[in-house]
Parts: C-alpha cells; structure tokens; sequence
C-alpha cells in the first residue's frame, strides 16, 4: 500500500460521522475469540436476553483494544490495498458497536441518576413532614404545634 492510500484510510476512519452508513459486523475475532457482536448489541439494547452491564464493560474494552490494533495495522502494517480496505470497513463496524454500547450505558445512567433524585427527593420531603409534624395521610399537624 503506498503511503497517501494508508493516509486517506486514516483519515477515512478518524473522521467524525465516519460511522454513518457503516454496519455493525454480524461477527468479529477480538483476541482470538469470535463473538456474535451484531446479536450482542441487539441483545444489548432490549431485543433479546439482555447481557450484564459488566459483560457490556468488557466487550466495550475488548473492542478499543481491537481498534487500536487495527488502526496500527493500517498505519504501520505491511499489507496490501484490498487488506487496509477490509480493515478500515471492520473498523468503522467496530466504531458503530461502540457508539451503540456506549450509548446505551449512558442511558443506564442517566436512568440511576434519576431514579436516585426522586428517592432523595422522598426522604427530604419525609424528613421534612417528620421535623414540621405534617400528617402525611391528613394532610394537618401531628403532636405539638411550633
């Protein structure tokens, strides 16, 4: 591959919205291991069993890691035209799985954070019906009036 095709895929899988129109791959070898990764992110997104969130972590890692390792295959490798294609192809997949894992754990956050502002708001408003003596259930003053 000569040097200003390794720079234009480079600069193909760098650019931001690279990513738009690109497939996830139905599957992919990380590490030696091949997962169903297009069947993980769906599973991951509520269309199917869904996987734990330290599971999602991992794989998230996982991917990163195979990223990297194919983008310096593109950048330093040895490898001929069609072969950074294919690369450059799986690594916009990879990028489009991340996006979709990644988005979908914010989401999980987003949702904690919400359900845990709600359970402060009942215990502040709990404790402060209990410090004014207000009757939840009456809607009056318990006991001694201040």
């Amino acid at each position: 591959m000569q040097d200003y095709e390794r720079e234009r895929l480079l600069e193909r899988i760098d650019r931001e919205g690279a990513t738009v129109g690109a497939s996830i791959p139905d599957s992919l070898e990380v590490n030696g291991e091949q997962i169903d990764l297009a069947a993980f992110v769906l599973d991951a997104r509520g269309d199917g069993p869904e996987p734990s969130a330290e599971e999602v972590q991992s794989l998230i890692r996982e991917l990163r890691g195979e990223r990297k390792r194919r983008r310096a295959k593109i950048e330093t490798g040895e490898i001929s035209r069609d072969r950074g294609e294919r690369l450059a192809e799986s690594i916009l997949g990879i990028d489009r799985a991340l996006t979709a894992l990644e988005s979908d754990a914010d989401t999980d956050l987003e949702a904690e954070a919400r359900r845990r502002k709600r359970a402060d708001q009942k215990r502040w408003r709990s404790f402060l019906d209990s410090v004014t003596g207000e009757d939840e259930n009456r809607g009056g003053r318990r006991g001694n009036t201040w």
